[in-house]
């Protein structure tokens, strides 16, 4: 049971990157990782050392509360539930490469 809660963990933070690069995120949810990130990074606490005296504890607490908080956006990229949004990469396109078509006119049809 243990090994499966860290296996979980482990594949929601290696989703973490395809989440940020999908356009159809929210951009909040995107900006608590770059906030989880800064704050991991930062020499700064903003949580007092009285509630965690021990080192990077509070990052810990952080950052198990930022999986927990997107564990459902994240599972949909490594459990292969996400599905591509081509909306957004091919808007405003219409060339289309590789096809023959042609334009009856209805006149010429009868």
């Amino acid at each position: 049971m243990r090994f499966l809660l860290f296996r979980v963990l482990g594949r929601r933070i290696k989703a973490i990157p395809y989440m940020l690069r999908d356009k159809s995120v929210p951009k909040r949810k995107k900006a608590v990782v770059v906030f989880g990130v800064i704050y991991l990074l930062s020499p700064i606490q903003v949580i007092p050392p009285v509630l965690f005296p021990v080192g990077q504890l509070d990052s810990l607490v952080l950052w198990i509360w930022i999986l927990w908080y997107l564990k459902d956006e994240l599972d949909k990229y490594w459990l292969g539930e996400k599905q591509q949004d081509y909306s957004k990469k091919f808007r405003n396109k219409t060339v289309i490469h590789d096809v023959d078509y042609e334009i009856k006119d209805k006149k010429d049809e009868k």
